[in-house]
């Protein structure tokens, strides 16, 4: 595990707001408010910014509590966050995707709502959580991808769903039963369709 994950562990709360000055004034109080492991701000698209903490439960409720204001856009609080999210967030890379895998795809109007699903999913089945993108490049939107065999990926991304609410924050689902082995190739080389064209062609 590495430092970034240690310090996002057992909980975390993210608060997604609309004003930029919102968020970082909010930062500022999250962090001052209790004794948190980790606090990690930044701006994403399309102009709306994030505070990320993490530490114990308590510390986490209070700099959550602290930091909400009319600007929240969404907001998250996972006491027990499984690992399998931390490391996802936490990885610019796609893993764990195998030949033949059923794949899920949760996607959503708000990073938090992202996360939310993409906990619940990998906490109610036996599925792996190969990679969440939150926001930049997405116009704000985010998604997550489940991976395993076809009943335990269904079975995730139906719990993943029932905490987020349809036409607002829930954009789409969808189950491939079987991953074609070039799709898979390419969604394991990257996420990005432009990212992707310029790795294979050599230009930076």
């Amino acid at each position: 595990m590495s430092d970034t994950e240690r310090r996002l562990d057992p909980a975390i709360g993210l608060l997604e707001f609309a004003s930029i000055a919102a968020g970082i004034v909010a930062g500022d109080a999250m962090v001052k408010s209790s004794p948190l492991s980790s606090l990690y701000v930044g701006t994403v698209h399309p102009g709306r910014y994030l505070v990320l903490v993490g530490g114990d439960t308590a510390a986490v409720e209070i700099a959550l509590e602290t930091g909400g204001t009319d600007t929240v856009i969404d907001s998250l609080f996972l006491a027990d966050v499984h690992p399998a999210v931390i490391t996802a967030i936490t990885s610019p890379h796609v893993t764990a995707l195998v030949d033949g895998d059923a794949l899920g795809i949760v996607e959503t109007s708000t990073t938090a709502a992202a996360i939310i699903a993409a906990d619940a999913g990998v906490k109610a089945a036996d599925v792996s959580l190969p990679a969440i993108r939150l926001a930049d490049d997405l116009g704000g939107k985010a998604y997550c991808l489940f991976a395993g065999d076809v009943a335990d990926v269904e079975a995730a991304v139906e719990h993943s769903t029932e905490l987020t609410e349809p036409g607002a924050k829930l954009v789409g689902t969808a189950v491939i039963p079987q991953l074609h082995r070039e799709m898979r190739d390419n969604l394991a080389s990257e996420l990005r369709f432009n990212g992707l064209l310029r790795g294979q062609d050599g230009a930076s």
